[in-house]
């Protein structure tokens, strides 16, 4: 086919006509996306008159409106293709993967056209030789005459003949015949012939004018607006609530009555006027899945795999910023999840699966944040590959690889350069994808965990904020400067006065930690991190407790202020490296506050760490005469008097647990603990301590190896001891390691690796248990 130009140029238009092809090239491509989107789901529901309809519909709309422009290209290679699709409707031509990929090509040909229109104006002189022999070919295996729609039938909107013959109430012989006795003078409506000479039910012509008037009354309600409109409003919005919060601080210092009532005018019209914008800017994610089931087709098939694609969710809103930033995040994933989770037929079925691999897509709101969740019953990562991976890349040593958790090597997932496929290939295998995946998602404040099990699939979840411009947040004052914090993050104050602070707050190893209810809360005292000196002397203790992924932890400030709407600045270039800080806004007096980035400051104070288990893990290893070596010892109690101690260095965390959360799972007591199945350990029962009260409380020892955790329960904590120990055998019992003199008392020391191997659960140390 010769290279074709439009009749008409865009530089060469006035602003009407260049709108008219604005509006086409808008309509072309939201018809192409319901075209592949209607498509895909046909190959799954081959007896779907409507979805076959909404296919025809699409292309014949995008031949009819490029026919009246000019652009022949465009023409020759959709009217083929609605030939292909007037053959299906009629029953002569049955789809097929092929004929439903030969429909795709032409979509993808349509699409590259219109990006030709909208950058030059011209079609472009790329050659569609092949897609025009792939539709031609279809549509030369049949020889039987079909009737389609007239084309003077179908605009834009539906028109009544063109809905009757989609429902399948007349022929289109019948409506052409009435449309021409119009043109010949007839004065008639088109229902009125159809009915009078046809016999066509009069019942199905009124449903028909309902559908027409609802589609017309459905357009007339909405309209485009340009995105960098809408930019711009938002924008202004932004400062009138700036604005809003200077008025604000006046208030309290006012008593002349107009001016407040103004003031309360002024803050209701703003904080609706901004809802309002918000609104505008919301997208349902399933603007980004639409596309996603054409991605795993067309992998799939590269593949030579079977996937279904499951979506959960899809009308959840996000703001149209947050959309675009996901998008190529989703892709990788996808990608991925298709290529190196999913196995072939042939694999699934030697595993005991189907033959078709599933792909789930979970989106819903939580406290202020979108989840999304993308999982896969694939294979799972292969650890052992991953390993070598990162070694061979120098990321870690070979000593570090042998002593990782399953968790910290998912993390290496994340790494630039590392991946799991075997060989390279145009899908995937050059170590990108998943960097970029975490590298995009936090940049807009989002977090990635990743969750794997060999042989039975991975879960990937994202957590984003709804918005990226207007958010609530918790404004507080520490060492003379005030910080912000996003509310999203925020689960409760804590205030404590004079002694209670002494009693409350503890130290061990050099960290704070504060009991909450009975669980112990990691403190950070944000004067120290940030190097701030303390301007307020006060007796008083504020802990703000914030989440951070799936840990919580207290921050302590010197005061807690207020609640207030605030706008979200970028950081410079200079201070994007810094980990704790998110952005800055500017408050009602015109200062600059820095807004506290949650997980950054966790992170950056090893509250959240995974490298942080890992390492009281590879401790818990040691031989029983090096952990005797140790000057830290947790002190509990077993029984009515028995006094024991472990070493400090192989306790992960202190919990406490309601009774009710303990399930019985394979003849031993189990707990759900942080995405895992944790056993209870009752040591006073293994030991044979007497007196041990069932309570409602039971208070455990996390003590967590190689990614693994088991809980040791016992029944009161005592103390932390920091002081050497010499170790004497004065009773022979395998999982003690002997006893010594800690707080100038007899103390039992408890061998915890001899005691999971006791239990039978040497899994947990491996080897060096």
């Amino acid at each position: 086919m010769e290279p074709s130009q439009p009749a008409i140029a865009l530089n060469d238009l006035g602003s009407e006509m260049a709108e008219v092809i604005k509006e086409f090239l808008v309509e072309s491509n939201e018809g192409l996306d319901r075209f592949d989107r209607d498509l895909i789901a046909l190959e799954k529901d081959r007896n779907s008159h409507e979805l076959l309809d909404s296919i025809f519909r699409a292309i014949h709309t995008i031949k009819g409106t490029g026919g009246v422009l000019g652009y022949e290209k465009l023409v020759s290679i959709s009217h083929l293709g609605e030939t292909v699709l007037s053959r299906m409707r009629d029953g002569v031509v049955v789809l097929s993967a092929e004929i439903a990929t030969a429909l795709l090509s032409m979509a993808d040909a349509l699409r590259n056209i219109l990006e030709n229109i909208a950058t030059s104006g011209g079609e472009g002189t790329e050659d569609y030789s092949q897609v025009l022999r792939q539709l031609t070919a279809i549509t030369q295996t049949q020889t039987r005459a079909v009737a389609s729609v007239p084309a003077e039938l179908s605009e834009t909107a539906p028109r009544l003949g063109e809905i009757l013959v989609d429902s399948r109430t007349c022929n289109p012989e019948d409506v052409q015949a009435a449309v021409r006795q119009q043109e010949q003078g007839d004065g008639r409506l088109l229902g009125e012939i159809l009915v009078d000479e046809r016999a066509v039910d009069p019942v199905a012509i009124a449903e028909g004018l309902k559908v027409q008037t609802d589609h017309r009354e459905a357009a007339s309600n909405t309209i485009r607006v340009d995105v960098a409109l809408l930019d711009k409003v938002m924008n202004l919005v932004g400062e009138l609530v700036l604005a809003r919060n200077q008025v604000l601080q006046f208030t309290d210092r006012q008593e002349d009555s107009a001016f407040l009532r103004t003031a309360q005018r002024l803050n209701l019209i703003t904080t609706e006027l901004q809802e309002g914008v918000m609104k505008t800017r919301m997208q349902p994610i399933g603007n980004v899945w639409n596309k996603l089931p054409r991605i795993v087709r067309d992998l799939s098939l590269a593949c030579g795999k079977q996937v279904e694609v499951q979506m959960e969710g899809a009308q959840t809103e996000l703001d149209k910023t947050i959309i675009e930033a996901i998008k190529d995040p989703l892709t990788h994933i996808i990608r991925n999840a298709v290529d190196h989770g999913i196995e072939t037929p042939k694999a699934r079925l030697a595993a005991g699966k189907t033959r078709e691999g599933h792909l789930l897509l979970h989106a819903y709101h939580e406290g202020g944040q979108v989840n999304i969740e993308v999982s896969d019953d694939g294979c799972g990562m292969d650890f052992e590959r991953l390993k070598a991976r990162a070694v061979a890349k120098g990321l870690i040593s070979s000593d570090q690889a042998s002593r990782m958790g399953e968790q910290e090597l998912l993390n290496l997932a994340f790494a630039p350069g590392v991946s799991t496929a075997e060989q390279v290939s145009n899908i995937s295998g050059r170590g990108v994808g998943m960097d970029v995946v975490k590298t995009n998602i936090e940049k807009i404040g989002g977090t990635v965990d990743l969750h794997s099990t060999r042989g039975r699939g991975t879960l990937l979840k994202i957590k984003i904020p709804l918005t990226l411009a207007i958010i609530p947040a918790l404004i507080v004052t520490s060492g003379g400067e005030r910080f912000a914090i996003p509310q999203v993050s925020l689960i409760e104050l804590v205030r404590c006065e004079g002694d209670e602070a002494v009693r409350s707050i503890e130290n061990i190893q050099g960290a704070s930690v504060y009991r909450l209810r009975g669980n112990l809360l990691p403190l950070v005292y944000l004067n120290r991190e940030l190097q701030l000196a303390s301007k307020t002397a006060s007796e008083s203790t504020n802990i703000v407790v914030l989440q951070a992924g799936e840990r919580q932890f207290g921050l302590v400030v010197d005061q807690i202020n207020d609640t207030e709407e605030i706008v979200v600045k970028p950081l410079s270039k200079q201070l994007k490296s810094v980990s704790c800080f998110a952005g800055a806004t500017i408050m009602g007096d015109g200062h600059v506050a820095l807004i506290l980035d949650v997980l950054g400051l966790a992170q950056m104070t090893a509250v959240v760490s995974q490298r942080h288990e890992a390492a009281a893990g590879r401790q818990a290893a040691k031989s029983g005469d090096e952990a005797a070596a140790h000057d830290s010892w947790l002190l509990f109690r077993l029984g009515a008097s028995g006094r024991l101690a472990m070493p400090l260095s192989l306790v992960s965390r202190l919990e406490e647990f309601n009774l009710s959360q303990v399930e019985r799972y394979a003849g031993r007591d189990v707990i759900q603990y942080r995405d895992q199945i944790m056993p209870l350990i009752r040591v006073a029962g293994v030991l044979g301590y007497a007196g041990s009260a069932e309570s409602e409380l039971l208070q455990v020892i996390v003590y967590s190896s190689r990614g693994q955790n088991v809980g040791l329960v016992v029944d009161e904590i005592l103390d932390i001891a920091e002081q050497s120990a010499v170790v004497q055998q004065i009773r022979p019992v395998p999982i003690l390691q002997g006893a010594a003199v800690l707080q100038q008392r007899v103390t039992d020391l408890l061998d915890v690796p001899a005691l999971l191997a006791a239990e039978q659960l040497e899994c947990v140390t491996g080897a060096q248990a």
